[in-house]
């Protein structure tokens, strides 16, 4: 039991019965005669607790004419121990966004948070050195296009953008109804309308350009569109036309697969042989390869042939790089 707790107990004893005897507290918060005196002390000097010793009945209460005809309350938020967790992963998260990017928003968000983190049984800087989270692979951003592609999507604002595409080297400018940001894989996207292509598109965020907020409204899209179109196949990138793709993976590596998330809908099994087969959704097969490629010879694509057949052209292109 953490201190937050023990303050809830202490809190409710005390409101529910008109005195409460020492051994009452300690059998019921299972702590030494120190740890309760401290926990006293710290209810009434921290959060001016009125608790009084009631030397005739040879117990603790709230002093009423300190609390009047209203109950004393804790102030405040107060945290269990995984919910201090939760805020420190938030935390965590703020402090490793790209620096500069909503600095001026999230300077005092993370103030709040590490105070009331300091509120716990531990510091935050002691719990800070305990659980780490390292991002991999973030992406830099444009402080500037970050604050006006935030602000036209809470404000409902078409955008105008210039938008780069790695994969053929291409810049094209069209305007788009943003309607939600999404954090994958330790990097920002833009699902948005696009009104150029007359389509939902996720942008990378790193990849705009260039962007205006403009006068005209947003178009809005359903949500469960959105799932639909984005969220039914493997990857960020994803669409409504999906295939399946059957991995099998072998008994070693299983042993990590078998447990991992890669999509909503996946299925998995152990055939005979010990291998974990996985079929997951997918559009684009641009992410799963890639995500393929790095289990090495740990894992095999069965199905669908065209899947196959893109891995091997990949594979030989890697053994061609190597061979000259």
């Amino acid at each position: 039991m953490d201190r937050t707790e023990r303050f809830h107990i202490i809190d409710q004893m005390l409101s529910n019965q008109r005195v409460v005897t020492r051994p009452q507290f300690l059998d019921a918060l299972e702590i030494s005669p120190a740890t309760f005196k401290r926990d006293l002390e710290y209810l009434r000097d921290r959060l001016a607790a009125p608790i009084v010793w009631n030397s005739e009945l040879r117990g603790y209460q709230y002093d009423a004419a300190e609390t009047g005809a209203d109950q004393y309350q804790l102030p405040g938020l107060w945290f269990n121990t995984s919910e201090i967790q939760a805020l420190l992963s938030m935390d965590a998260l703020l402090e490793n966004l790209q620096p500069g990017v909503l600095s001026s928003h999230i300077k005092p968000l993370r103030s709040r948070i590490r105070l009331l983190l300091d509120e716990g049984d531990h510091s935050v800087d002691e719990i800070a050195q305990r659980i780490r989270i390292i991002p991999s692979a973030a992406k830099t951003y444009k402080n500037e296009n970050f604050q006006a592609i935030t602000h036209a999507l809470l404000m409902r604002k078409q955008l105008h953008i210039c938008y780069y595409s790695r994969h053929d080297d291409s810049e094209t400018c069209r305007d788009i109804s943003p309607q939600r940001l999404i954090y994958y894989r330790d990097n920002w996207y833009l699902d948005s309308w696009c009104h150029l292509r007359q389509g939902l598109r996720s942008f990378s965020i790193d990849a705009i350009r260039s962007l205006k907020i403009l006068g005209e409204a947003a178009r809005d899209i359903d949500p469960e569109q959105l799932a639909v179109q984005l969220e039914s196949g493997y990857g960020i990138f994803s669409g409504t036309e999906t295939s399946e793709a059957v991995l099998r993976f072998s008994p070693q590596i299983a042993r990590w697969v078998s447990r991992e998330r890669w999509h909503p809908e996946q299925k998995g099994e152990y055939d005979e042989a010990g291998y974990y087969i996985l079929t997951i959704p997918y559009s684009q097969d641009t992410e799963l390869i890639m995500d393929v490629l790095k289990h090495g010879s740990e894992v095999e694509v069965l199905q669908p042939a065209g899947l196959r057949e893109s891995l091997i052209e990949r594979i030989s292109a890697m053994q061609r790089l190597y061979s000259e």
